[in-house]
C-alpha cells in the first residue's frame, strides 16, 4: 500500500507515522523547507500538546462539531497520546489546567521525536514541494498528487494542510483550494483564538497592563454570548490574552460588523454592595486626598487615571466631599468596564482557523471522504475547532491517528 500524506505539520507527521506503523509506503509531502512550522510557536514555543482530561471535558471544550470527533478521539484519546511521545523518549509534564508540555519546554523536541520516529520508519519526506491538485480517476478513487515535479502516485492519500493562521508557517488555503476543485462542501475560514479589536482610545494608554482573576461577559444586542473568568491582556489595538482568546470562538464574523459590548469586571469576587463597602473605606482612609491618589489599593497604578477619566469624578476633588451618587457610579464602573469590540487581528494573529471541510463530507469512523474513495482528511482543515489548552493539537493527534489506520 503507497500512502501519500500531504502536509507536514503536526496532523501530518502524525498520519505518517502510523500509516508506516501499518506497513505502508509513505510519502509525506511539505511544501515548507522543514516540518512542523507552527507546531514550533505554539503554546508560545513551548507547544502544549494534549490535554490530560477526562473525556467529557475535551468534549465541552471542542466548540464546533464535537460529536464528529468521537470515533477519532476514543481511538486515540489524550491518555495515548502522551503514552505515543513518551515511548518516543520525549519527557512531558502536566501543568496547571492539566496541559501538558514537553519537560524541556522546547517545541522543538516534539518535532523532533517526531522526525526520529519518521526516519525510523524510512518515510520518504520531500521538503519544498507544493502538491498543485489532487488526483482523481473516473471511478470516484483518489489515485494520487500532483507536484511541481510531477505525479506522485498512490493508494490513499491523507491530507492534512491545515488552516490559513500564520501565513509565515506556509497556511495560505490549500484546504479550500482542493476542496472546491473536487467538488467538496467547505465552511468559510474565519479567524479564532484570536485577540480582539476595540472602539475605544484609552486602551493604548492600558497597554501591556495584564489583568488575572476578572471576569467578562460578551453581548450582541444585549444577549450574552460568552461569560469567563481569568486573565486577559491590553494591547495598543485592543485586548488579548487567554479569556479574550476563549471568548473569540464564540463570535462569529459577521457579528464583528455591527459591535459587540465587552463588560469587564475588575472585581468579581464582589458584589457591588460589597465593592461600595470597600470603596467607603479606601475613601475613609484617605479622606484628605484628591481622587486620583485614593485608588492604589483598589485598582493597578496604571489603570487608575482611566478609570478617574470614565467615571466623570474631578481628579483632583478630595476624598471626603465625593458625593454617594458619584461613589456608587464608581462602583458600577468598577464592575461594567465596557469596551466596543470593533473587529479582531486577523489570521496572522489567529492561534487556529476555525471552518474547513464539512464534516457532512467526512466518514467519521475513517476520515475518509464520503465522495472519493481512498481520500483523508485530518487536522485543522476539518471544520472543527475548540478552546485552548492542547485541545486542538488533541484533534490533530486523534484525527490523523484514525485516517492512517483506516483502507
Amino acid at each position: 500500500m503507497n500512502t501519500c500524506v500531504v502536509g507536514g505539520g503536526a496532523a501530518g507527521m502524525m498520519a505518517a507515522v502510523f500509516a508506516a506503523r501499518c506497513g505502508d509506503e509513505v510519502t509525506l509531502i511539505e511544501k515548507n523547507e522543514k516540518l512542523g512550522k507552527k507546531v514550533y510557536i505554539t503554546g508560545k514555543g513551548r507547544c502544549n500538546l494534549t490535554n490530560d482530561c477526562d473525556d467529557e471535558v475535551f468534549f465541552d471544550s471542542v466548540i464546533t462539531n464535537p460529536k464528529f470527533l468521537y470515533s477519532a478521539y476514543y481511538s486515540f484519546p489524550s491518555s495515548q497520546v502522551m503514552s505515543f511521545f513518551e515511548e518516543l523518549g520525549l519527557k512531558i509534564k502536566t501543568e496547571r489546567g492539566n496541559r501538558v508540555f514537553p519537560q524541556s519546554d522546547h517545541s522543538s523536541d516534539v518535532i523532533g521525536a517526531l522526525k526520529r520516529e519518521l526516519n525510523r520508519l524510512s518515510v520518504d519526506i520531500k521538503l519544498n514541494t507544493k502538491v498543485l491538485s489532487i488526483n482523481v480517476n473516473d471511478c470516484g478513487e483518489c489515485v494520487g498528487v500532483t507536484t511541481k515535479s510531477g505525479d506522485i502516485k498512490a493508494d490513499k492519500v491523507i491530507l492534512a494542510t491545515g488552516g490559513k493562521s500564520y501565513k509565515a508557517c506556509g497556511a495560505d488555503g490549500d484546504s479550500w483550494r482542493f476542496a472546491e476543485a473536487l467538488g467538496i462542501d467547505t465552511k468559510p475560514a474565519e479567524p479564532s483564538l484570536v485577540p480582539f479589536v476595540t472602539k475605544e482610545d484609552f486602551v493604548i494608554d492600558l497597554q501591556g497592563l495584564s489583568l488575572k482573576n476578572v471576569s467578562i461577559k460578551l453581548c450582541d444586542d444585549n444577549k450574552t454570548i460568552y461569560d469567563g473568568f481569568g486573565e486577559m491582556l491590553f494591547t495598543h489595538f485592543g485586548v488579548s490574552g487567554p479569556l479574550i482568546l476563549t471568548a473569540s470562538t464564540h463570535v462569529r464574523e459577521k457579528q464583528y460588523q455591527k459591535g459587540l459590548k465587552l463588560l469587564i469586571d475588575l472585581k468579581p469576587a464582589m458584589s457591588e454592595k460589597e465593592l461600595d463597602e470597600r470603596v467607603l473605606r479606601d475613601f475613609k482612609a484617605y479622606s484628605n486626598k484628591q481622587f486620583i491618589n485614593a485608588l492604589s489599593d483598589l485598582l493597578p497604578s496604571k489603570m487608575i487615571p482611566v478609570v478617574v477619566d470614565l467615571s466623570g469624578i474631578d481628579s483632583r476633588k478630595i476624598v471626603n466631599v465625593i458625593t454617594k451618587e458619584e461613589r456608587l457610579k464608581l462602583v458600577h464602573l468598577l464592575k461594567n468596564l465596557e469596551l466596543t469590540v470593533v473587529g479582531n487581528r486577523g489570521f496572522d494573529e489567529a492561534i487556529i482557523t476555525r471552518g474547513g471541510i464539512s464534516t457532512k463530507e467526512i466518514n467519521p469512523s475513517t476520515m475518509e471522504s464520503k465522495k472519493y474513495k481512498g481520500l483523508y482528511f485530518a487536522g485543522e482543515m476539518i471544520d472543527v475547532d475548540a478552546l485552548t489548552g492542547g485541545f486542538n493539537l488533541q484533534i490533530a493527534w486523534s484525527s490523523a491517528y484514525l485516517a492512517a489506520q483506516n483502507y
